[in-house]
């Protein structure tokens, strides 16, 4: 009875021993990995390949990393059951396919301002088309009244140079005139002083007082 008891204590001991290695690992940290994207990801009850298999984790499954020993993580699944999984299918990122919505939402936020984006430049190249129009329409109008202004310009210089012309005629009539009644005014002084040493001179008549 007291080697069969012996017997089983020796047997605990020694099933104890792959957990007091464990303990005696790196020291245990609470933080957020996932599992990585290879699969399959098998998961041991021990550190090491010669542990049996005790089940799979899913890729992209949360897991809290509790110590990392030689090549293996233990960790806690989302189920609360601590496993031994291979150190290189942990990562401390989201996998993909937990980041598949995420990224989806963001590429659906993008198109929408995008999409925004692209109406409101719609809109400001309708508007300046629309300004480009009301500007060419000043444009036409204010070439419509230079061609007016010009045949005003046009009618008033040919006005003015037919005033003008009339103008140097009436000029050259009156100077014809002057001329005219100068040289008839000059012809009879001339007339007059030819005629008058010719006039029959009138005596004076003599005081009787001399």
């Amino acid at each position: 009875m007291r080697k069969l008891a012996m017997g089983c204590a020796f047997s605990a001991m020694l099933f104890s021993l792959p957990v007091l290695a464990q303990d005696a690992g790196q020291s245990a940290t609470d933080s957020d990995h996932w599992v990585s994207d290879d699969l399959p990801t098998f998961v041991r009850s021990g550190p090491t390949d010669g542990y049996r298999i005790v089940g799979t984790l899913q890729s992209g499954q949360p897991i809290t990393v509790l110590e990392t020993q030689g090549d293996y993580s233990r960790v806690r699944g989302p189920d609360g059951d601590t496993v031994w999984i291979q150190s290189r299918y942990v990562q401390s990122k989201p996998s993909a396919q937990t980041r598949v919505p995420d990224l989806q939402q963001r590429v659906d936020e993008l198109t929408e301002r995008l999409d925004g984006i692209d109406d409101e430049w719609n809109q400001r190249v309708a508007d300046l088309r629309q300004e480009l129009e009301s500007r060419q329409t000043q444009v036409d109008e204010l070439q419509a009244n230079n061609g007016q202004l010009n045949d005003a310009y046009s009618h008033a210089e040919a006005r003015m140079r037919e005033m003008q012309a009339r103008l140097d005629t009436q000029e050259e009539d009156l100077l014809m005139r002057y001329f005219l009644y100068g040289g008839g005014v000059a012809g009879a002084g001339l007339i007059l002083g030819l005629l008058v040493p010719h006039l029959p001179k009138r005596r004076r008549k003599r005081d009787r007082w001399f």
